[in-house]
């Protein structure tokens, strides 16, 4: 079939290089062990299953559209206000639609050079030009932010903690941050991972006392939902709002709803995967680190483990596939001298430990 010449997409999509998710098998390999994209061991919830299997007697009924029951859910646990939150496919969908309602064509939207790939995307999908700005010490750079903006910069992207790093600003920086930013410019907060440190509101409260941040938090690591896509968002109520007449009114179904909001409300099941999260983590850590394979604290459900070349990281990675072990190696984020290992349980732990040791024993 001919393409007529003239049917072209809009200006920077083409720019846009194809998102590449963890690999998921190993071919001729049995009892294949997946670490490669951050999910959680433990899975949902006992609770959070029944309530998706209830879901089953009304898929014949059209989900919510305000997503009341789990907004209110969310306000309850994390005390904030229900009608500031709003609900989407992950925080992914949440991430798009602040490009698509604050920035496009000739604005600038800031990004750090180890980033997660959807910043990009979704700025050029919005028609703006994204702005990579340097880390130091793989950790996210609040003065280079900083100098980068411009009267042109409309959002500003990082994730706290960052992925695939692990690393993690404090308080007073992300504070610093927003505080400093032209008056034009929103800070999005990406917080993924933020359900894994300990007693981290990660950014709740600079939200309450600021009005050019915004907060985003998914379903899919801690609580176990991936399949499902579910985010929440939370922020100044114009935003918020902002937001809303944007969405898609039926952009959750109803049994990801129900799960979401299960998942939510049982906290026992969330800290306990925070605190086998935090064991399990740091044991891999100094595993790894007694093999000649270092990390920085990382305070998410990953490490990134540092080899001492990209043909070393490669010929690890090599042998782990070998073993039947899927870690994912982070070339396209920067990091090609990397190995970037999700946390699983005990026996996962031990199975990756002692095969990047037999790896490095093999090879001095």
């Amino acid at each position: 079939m001919l393409m007529a010449s003239n049917i072209k997409p809009q200006p920077g999509i083409m720019d846009i290089t194809l998102y590449q998710g963890g690999v998921s098998t190993v071919d001729g390999v049995q009892n294949v062990l997946k670490l490669s994209s951050n999910e959680n061991p433990g899975g949902p919830s006992d609770l959070t299953k029944d309530a998706f299997s209830r879901a089953a007697h009304d898929l014949h009924r059209y989900p919510s559209t305000d997503h009341r029951s789990l907004r209110e859910a969310i306000g309850e646990i994390w005390s904030l206000n229900p009608e500031r939150v709003i609900c989407g496919v992950g925080s992914d969908e949440i991430l798009h639609l602040m490009c698509q309602a604050f920035a496009g064509v000739g604005d600038e939207v800031i990004h750090t050079e180890h980033g997660f790939a959807l910043y990009r995307i979704s700025t050029l999908a919005a028609g703006a030009t994204p702005v990579e700005v340097k880390e130091r010490n793989r950790t996210v750079d609040v003065d280079a932010i900083l100098a980068a903006c411009t009267p042109k910069t409309k959002l500003v992207f990082i994730a706290n903690p960052a992925n695939p790093t692990g690393t993690m600003l404090g308080a007073s920086e992300v504070a610093r941050l927003a505080e400093g930013l032209p008056p034009q410019a929103i800070l999005v907060l990406d917080g993924a991972y933020a359900e894994f440190v300990e007693d981290f509101d990660a950014g709740l409260a600079l939200i309450e006392t600021r009005g050019n941040v915004v907060m985003t938090r998914t379903f899919s690591k801690i609580y176990g939902l991936g399949g499902l896509r579910i985010g929440w968002g939370y922020g100044p109520q114009m935003v918020i709002d902002v937001l809303n007449r944007i969405r898609g009114p039926f952009n959750l179904s109803g049994a990801a709803l129900a799960a979401a909001e299960a998942a939510v409300r049982d906290v026992e099941h969330t800290a306990k995967c925070r605190s086998d999260n935090a064991h399990w983590r740091d044991w891999l850590a100094q595993a790894l680190a007694k093999s000649g394979v270092p990390s920085d604290i990382s305070k998410a459900n990953f490490i990134l483990a540092r080899f001492k070349s990209e043909d070393e990281a490669l010929a690890c990675n090599a042998h782990l596939l070998s073993e039947g072990i899927i870690v994912r190696h982070p070339k396209g984020y920067g990091f090609p001298y990397c190995l970037r290992i999700t946390i699983g349980d005990e026996s996962a732990c031990r199975r990756v430990a002692h095969a990047i040791a037999t790896f490095k024993e093999a090879t001095q």
